[in-house]
């Protein structure tokens, strides 16, 4: 296993994959059984699942769905939409997913994150964090799939979520979400300084360097991969790939 954690981010819509940009127009990518075979074949060692429309349509993680895919899945998953209860967690780790993300409900009601931690473990519980840039230096969080605004900083949430019992901060800058343009560093930079949790780097990887970018400069030890492993060249033609892990390695150690 990698030094650096380098993990896939599906997003799930109505069972299927998609794509956004900048946390619109979701495009369709394909079968996430199918995503998820090839990435077993890639050896890929995690898997961030996100389903994108559960939280804004009020209803309950896809159990069905998730349980076909913990299944198949041959890596450990974390899971993140439309967590609201301790039962919402339980019954997903029992179909066997690893970890829960949580997003608009740990931002909502901060004491659930700690009721999860204290009846699960931190180690399954992810913290969600979407922020997008306000102005020169300060990153606003967003909820409810990047459409409501909180007001609040980026970092001073990603605290609070440690102090709380969150095992990790999942950190994507909705400015930078599909653009493939590379990871907004001054965002990483400004979380990973504050919080001794992993911080895992979502949104804006376009290649190896991005990544190597957002360990040596943002200060992250973990990143997630979006358009990058669904789409090949600029037509964003459907492709599910992962990069070799002699190319993670060799970008790594230069």
């Amino acid at each position: 296993m990698l030094a650096t954690r380098v993990m896939p981010c599906l997003l799930l819509r109505g069972g299927s994959l998609v794509k956004t940009v900048r946390f619109r127009d979701p495009g369709y990518v394909g079968d996430p059984i199918n995503a998820i075979r090839i990435y077993n074949e890639k050896e890929v060692d995690e898997l961030i699942l996100l389903d994108i429309d559960a939280t804004r349509e009020h209803r309950q993680p896809p159990f069905e769905v998730l349980g076909q895919i913990a299944g198949e899945c041959f890596m450990p998953v974390t899971y993140g939409g439309g967590i609201r209860s301790l039962e919402d967690i339980k019954e997903v780790l029992r179909l066997g997913i690893e970890k829960v993300a949580i997003n608009s409900y740990a931002v909502e009601r901060p004491s659930f994150v700690r009721e999860a931690a204290d009846r699960f473990g931190s180690q399954s519980i992810v913290v969600s964090i979407d922020a997008k840039k306000r102005d020169l230096h300060r990153y606003e969080v967003w909820t409810h799939g990047g459409t409501k605004r909180t007001g609040l900083v980026a970092a001073e949430v990603a605290c609070q979520m440690e102090q709380v019992g969150a095992g990790e901060i999942l950190l994507t800058s909705i400015d930078r979400d599909g653009t493939r343009e590379g990871y907004d560093l001054e965002l990483l930079k400004q979380v990973a300084s504050v919080v001794h949790v992993p911080v895992i780097a979502c949104g804006g990887a376009g290649s190896v360097q991005d990544l190597r970018a957002a360990v040596c400069q943002g200060g992250v030890p973990a990143c997630a991969l979006g358009s990058m492993v669904v789409f090949f060249g600029q037509n964003r033609a459907v492709l599910i790939s992962f990069p070799a892990r002699d190319e993670l390695e060799k970008a790594f150690q230069e």
